[in-house]
Parts: C-alpha cells; sequence; structure tokens
C-alpha cells in the first residue's frame, strides 16, 4: 500500500515536471521564429548544361544560346548553374571535337594500329584551345595520363595516351570560356561540384575555389550523392580541407530537398561552414514542360512558406513531338511561365519573397538553451512514464528512474539519437494521454451512474429492460442526458484531452530545438511508428482496460486469447490491414492524395492562406467528437474513438516537422481544430436528427410488425 501512495504521489510530481518542461521549451519557440524570419529572399537558378543540350538541336547555337540567356534576365533569372566539366561537356559546348583511335585512323585515311588506343582532342579555335587546354593536361596527368601536343588540319590539338571511354569519365575544371561568357551576362553563377576527383587534390580544389570566388561565386550545389570531398575525408580529412576554403572565401552551400539519400558529407561540411546552408527545390525537365504559371507560383508558394525552401532550381528540357514531327524544347514555356505581372517572379514576390540571392538563416543558440533543453529532456521522460503508467500503474517509479539512466547513457553515445529516441516518445506520449484521459472520464462516469441506478433498468426509450447488467457487458445504453448537458460534456472532454496531447508540442521541438532539422540534415525519426502508435494503445486501452485497471486487463486479455477465430474475425482483420497500408502511405513527404483531397487542400491554402491537415479536421476530430457524444449513452462508440485518435496524433505530427514555420504549424493547427469542431457538431446534429426519426416513427412501426 505504501508503494502504491508513493507512486500515486509519484503521477502527481511527473505532471508537475511535464509542465514545467512545457512552460521552458516556449522561448525557444520565440528564438525559432526570429530565425525563419531572418531570410526571405529566394533565387532562381537555371541548369545551363540544360540549354546547351537544347542549343545542339538548334540550327544556331551560338545564337540561340545568347537569346534564351538574355530572355531569362529579363524573365527576373539572376543566377546560373555550372558543373565541372568533361570531354563531353567541352564538346557539346563547341570548345573541342574528340575522336577515337579508330575514328582518326579513318580521318586520317590509315590503317589502324591496334597496338594503340589514344584518344585525340581537336580544339574549335586558338581561343579555346588557350583557355581549355591547361586544364586538360594538368587534370590527365595528374592521374599519371601522358597528353601530348598536336595539330589537325593547321588547328591545335592534344592526344591523350588513353582510350576514349576512359578519357571522357575524367571530371575536369569548370569551363573557363562559360564562367565568362555568363558573368559578362550578369548573372550570379552557382557552382555545381562533385566528388568524383579521386583522389582529393588539395591544391586543384585551392586553385578552384579561389578562381570562383573572383568571380563572385557565395553558393555552390554538390552533384551526384556525395559532397566534395567525402570519399577521402577519412584518410585525407578533405572535407575539413574543403570546408575551411569555402569559408575563408566566404562561400556557403545547398541542400537539395527530397533526395532519397542525404548527400554524404553534408552534415559535417554544414557544421564546418556554420550552417551556411539554404534548402534548394528542384523543378523536374517533365514540370517545365507541362506546369502553367499558377501550378507553378502554388508549387514555389508553398516550397517556400511550408519548408522554409530560399533556392529554386530551375531544370528544361527536349522530346520528341511524334504528331508534329518536330523537336520541342521547354526553354521558352518556362520562359514564359516565369516573366510578367503574373508570372511565377512577381507572384512569389507579392506573397513575401522577393527576388535575389539566397541567404541562410540567422540563428541563436544562447548559452542558456543547454540548460532549457535539459529541462525539456526530464519532461520528455516524465511525459513517456506517464504513459507507462497508464498501462501498467504501480510501475512510475521504477520506470522513471530507468527513463533517467538510460537517457544519460544514449545521450554519451550519440546525443543526437537520445533527442530524437525522447521526441518520438513524446510525440506518442501525448495523443496517447490526451485520448486515455477522455476514455477515463466515460469510463469513471458510466460506472458511477451504475453504482447510483443499482446496475439496473438500462433501456434504449426509459421505459423497457433490455438487460440485467453487469459491469462487463458492451450493451448498456445508458440513461439519456438534456442534449446540452450532452454537448457541454463533450466539448470538455475534448479541449481538456486535446491540451494534454499538446504537451507534446513543446517537448518535440524543444528536443529538436537544432538548426540542423531547420536544414533537413537531421530528421525526426520514426514517422510511421508516431501514425501507429497511439491508435494501437487506445485500442488495446479499449479492449483491456476500460477504467478497471490492471487486474480487469489481465482477465479481459485471456478470454480475448481463449476466444475462437471466426471467418468474420479474418475478414475484419484483411480490412483493418488494407486500410492500415493505405494510411501509412499517406504519410511522409512520398504519400499520395486523392483528386478530390487536392482540390480541397488547394481552395483551402488559396481562401485562408493555410492549409490545415486532412486528417485533422476530416478523418480526426469529427469521430473523436461525435463518438464523445455518443459514449453519454452508447457504449459501441469505442470505435469512433479509436479512429479518433488520428485527429490527436496528427496535430503533435505536424509540429515534427521541424522545416516547416512553427507559425505556420501552429497556425495550421488551430484551424484544423476549429473545422474540426464544427464538423463534429454537424455529425452530432445529423445523429440526432436520425435518433429522433428513429424513436418516433421507425422502431415504433418495427415493434408493431414484429407483435
Amino acid at each position: 500500500m505504501r508503494w502504491k501512495q508513493w507512486n500515486k504521489k509519484a503521477r502527481t510530481l511527473l505532471w508537475i515536471i511535464t509542465l514545467i518542461g512545457v512552460l521552458a521549451a516556449l522561448p525557444l519557440a520565440f528564438l525559432r521564429v526570429e530565425m525563419e524570419q531572418s531570410a526571405d529572399t529566394v533565387e532562381y537558378v537555371f541548369d545551363y548544361r540544360d540549354l546547351e543540350e537544347i542549343a545542339n538541336y538548334q540550327s544556331n547555337v551560338s545564337q540561340f544560346i545568347d537569346e534564351k540567356l538574355l530572355a531569362l534576365k529579363d524573365a527576373g533569372v539572376q543566377s546560373m548553374s555550372l558543373y565541372e566539366s568533361s570531354l563531353r561537356d567541352l564538346m557539346q559546348s563547341g570548345r573541342l571535337v574528340y575522336y577515337s583511335e579508330k575514328e582518326m585512323a579513318s580521318l586520317l585515311s590509315k590503317v589502324l594500329d591496334t597496338n594503340v588506343n589514344h584518344t585525340y582532342v581537336v580544339f574549335t579555335g586558338e581561343h579555346e584551345a588557350e583557355m581549355i587546354k591547361p586544364i586538360i593536361e594538368r587534370e590527365y596527368e595528374r592521374q599519371g595520363v601522358n597528353v601530348t601536343d598536336w595539330t589537325y588540319e593547321g588547328k591545335p590539338a592534344l592526344i591523350i595516351e588513353e582510350a576514349v571511354n576512359a578519357a571522357t569519365l575524367k571530371t575536369l575544371d569548370f569551363d573557363p570560356i562559360a564562367v565568362e561568357k555568363l558573368s559578362s551576362y550578369g548573372f550570379q553563377i552557382i557552382a555545381r561540384f562533385s566528388d568524383r576527383v579521386q583522389p582529393y587534390n588539395m591544391d586543384m580544389a585551392e586553385q578552384q575555389i579561389k578562381r570562383l570566388s573572383e568571380y563572385g561565386v557565395t553558393r555552390i550545389i554538390f552533384d551526384g550523392s556525395k559532397a566534395k570531398g567525402a570519399t577521402d575525408q577519412a584518410e585525407l580529412k578533405s572535407l575539413n580541407h574543403f570546408g575551411a576554403l569555402l569559408k575563408q572565401h566566404g562561400m556557403g552551400v545547398a541542400a537539395i530537398e527530397n533526395l532519397k539519400v542525404p548527400q554524404a558529407g553534408m552534415s559535417t561540411l554544414s557544421y564546418l561552414l556554420d550552417y551556411d546552408v539554404v534548402r534548394l527545390y528542384s523543378l523536374s525537365e517533365n514540370d517545365s514542360f507541362t506546369m502553367t504559371a499558377e501550378g507553378m507560383t502554388d508549387r514555389f508558394k508553398l516550397a517556400a512558406k511550408d519548408r522554409n525552401i530560399r533556392m529554386f532550381f530551375l531544370n528544361v528540357g527536349i522530346k520528341a513531338n511524334g504528331n508534329t514531327g518536330v523537336l520541342e524544347h521547354s526553354a521558352d514555356k518556362l520562359i514564359e511561365t516565369l516573366s510578367g505581372e503574373e508570372g511565377v517572379i512577381a507572384q512569389m514576390e507579392k506573397a513575401g519573397y522577393p527576388d535575389g540571392m539566397a541567404s541562410a538563416f540567422q540563428y541563436e543558440n544562447p548559452s542558456w538553451t543547454k540548460l532549457v533543453r535539459m529541462i525539456v529532456a526530464l519532461a520528455a521522460v516524465a511525459f513517456i512514464t506517464l504513459l507507462v503508467g497508464a498501462f501498467l500503474p504501480g510501475t512510475e517509479i521504477i520506470v522513471f528512474v530507468l527513463g533517467l539512466l538510460g537517457s544519460a547513457g544514449l545521450y554519451v553515445l550519440n546525443s543526437s539519437l537520445m533527442e530524437q529516441a525522447l521526441a518520438l516518445g513524446a510525440a506518442i506520449s501525448g495523443p496517447t494521454l490526451g485520448v486515455i484521459w477522455m476514455l477515463n472520464r466515460i469510463y469513471s462516469r458510466t460506472i458511477g451512474e451504475r453504482r447510483m441506478l443499482g446496475n439496473t433498468n438500462w433501456t434504449l426509450s426509459g421505459t423497457t429492460p433490455i438487460h440485467d447488467g453487469t459491469v462487463e457487458t458492451d450493451r448498456w445504453i445508458f440513461p439519456e442526458l438534456p442534449l446540452s448537458r450532452r454537448l457541454g460534456l463533450t466539448l470538455n472532454w475534448f479541449i481538456v484531452g486535446t491540451i494534454i496531447t499538446l504537451c507534446a508540442v513543446p517537448i518535440v521541438f524543444g528536443l529538436l530545438f537544432n538548426i540542423t532539422y531547420s536544414l533537413v540534415i537531421e530528421q525526426f525519426r520514426g514517422v510511421s511508428l508516431l501514425h501507429l502508435g497511439p491508435i494501437a494503445l487506445v485500442a488495446i486501452y479499449v479492449l483491456l482496460y476500460r477504467g478497471q485497471g490492471a487486474k480487469g486487463s489481465i482477465t479481459r486479455l485471456w478470454k480475448l486469447l481463449m476466444t475462437p477465430i471466426s471467418l468474420l474475425w479474418v475478414v475484419v482483420a484483411v480490412i483493418v490491414a488494407a486500410v492500415g497500408a493505405y494510411y501509412l502511405s499517406r504519410t511522409g513527404n512520398s504519400g499520395q492524395v486523392s483528386a478530390i483531397e487536392m482540390m480541397i487542400r488547394q481552395w483551402l491554402e488559396t481562401t485562408v492562406g493555410v492549409r490545415p491537415r486532412f486528417k485533422e479536421f476530416m478523418l480526426g476530430h469529427p469521430p473523436l467528437i461525435l463518438g464523445l457524444f455518443l459514449a453519454l449513452r452508447y457504449r459501441a462508440s469505442w470505435l469512433l474513438l479509436i479512429v479518433g485518435t488520428l485527429g490527436q496524433l496528427t496535430m503533435v505530427s505536424t509540429f515534427t516537422h521541424i522545416h516547416t514555420p512553427i507559425m505556420m504549424s501552429t497556425l495550421r493547427t488551430l484551424l484544423g481544430l476549429g473545422i474540426g469542431i464544427i464538423f463534429g457538431l454537424v455529425l452530432i446534429a445529423i445523429w440526432t436528427v436520425l435518433e429522433g426519426v428513429w424513436r418516433k416513427w421507425v422502431w415504433p412501426k418495427l415493434q408493431q410488425r414484429f407483435e
């Protein structure tokens, strides 16, 4: 008994610790708001390589490129992306032509020498040879490949003593002619580095960064699956060297959104650059063909507003039209979409995102935040302990102590993993405890009424007994309360339970208070578990506990295990599994939505400016509110309460998207709650009308027929 009393007092103390953690996290929210409002300028970056590829299908390559560069500049595009070059790229750019041993033998009308397999490079002019020849010689000779001077029909040329298939794989320095050309048009150059130059060459990297800095380059993007220097980091500390170079010359990086696998080395490099990082969204070639100005504007607005995107990478392409028999490119359509008062760039500026050079968010991390985050972590352990105690009462003290020890050990091993684990635990605990609190209010009220009324005379209409009654039955139909009383209790329980759920929100964003989460260098882990855990736990609580504590749950579990499985159970299990699979497919960034839902989303976005989550105001809050209302009379409403858990967990899930501005998440949640309550009251009104029709006309006629 003394142990039970200690644990009962411990529960009160755990709630106090939780509330202290919630309040302690609020100042972190203000710091995050300041950070998220520190950079609104967006930058549009056009892929220059795409333009060159399209130009190679035109009758006048140089004229086409010049026209499109001017048109892009007039449309408002300020930046051009330039890749490291290769022999293929340089030939596409018109700097040179290369030949294999067999091709050159044919050109020279000579017998092929099978003992030699070289690559022959012929420059298109003296200027091209002067600018390009040094970067070819430098890289091939660095990799141990001999390069010798040569001439072909009076034009400067080189012989690379390597097969053409191998020679074309080499990554070369940036095309200096392209750099000068783009700079002369007034474009800001965004350099795209790769990690394909192996091993990492410090001298080459220093020369590249120095030359690019002279042309005003301030931000780079990585091409491929790795940041430059990632491969040789362990042996050469190449990432450290490259990061120091970038920082020395005032250059930052861009992190590409929605990659299947994050680019290796980005986390380390971002840290070395003091997180001078902007997030980048890439418009695909297909979208450049198909999207309207309105559709592209909506997508870019959503990216900037909801995901803190500050750089838009614009791709174009070319394809054959079988109906017209011509090659079509999307450059003109994209330019038209971007241009004018109704174009994307002008509309984005009206929305508060002016065109210019993207800059990183300015963030503060004062010394006091470390203490605050420790308090929040303590609150997370307390919150998780309360959840465990709801299912295993009497274990609170033990669970809390073990939670503290485990968190401390995990912090020593990996502090980031500890933060994410506690954040996931708190995120699951909030909605589960909120709905369990609502269930306990229902159970405590109905059990009290049973005791008061002597467990007898439970009726449908208030006059006809239908059961002699035990506490265990599921068939209770409780005495009817006045409608106003039922509505008052329903809203009261919903609001208080929602407040309990939302206690998880400050704990989550307090634990994940780090610029790395805003930039999606690190992410909240366990999205699927968050979307399944609370629903599963509430279902277990409904089936096994029902306000009777752990002893009653063991009895119910034994009865459930001994119950024969029928075909109906199998069918229900298959349906539940299918619904669960579809539900999980909807979670995360890759989730798919229906056309109807897309229309509703678009309408909400354009009407109120903030799109609440469909799972909250349609699938979550209304069933929960209706379930609470019906639970005051019908015990079978438990299914609606389980389904309604979806709305509670989705509110918390909204705030786990740390890359979404916290004010946006707050407005989205409040709007979802408001609309959800309205829809819930509409469902109650519909039910009340239908119930009245059933009682007054349908049920009496059925009774007369069967009598």
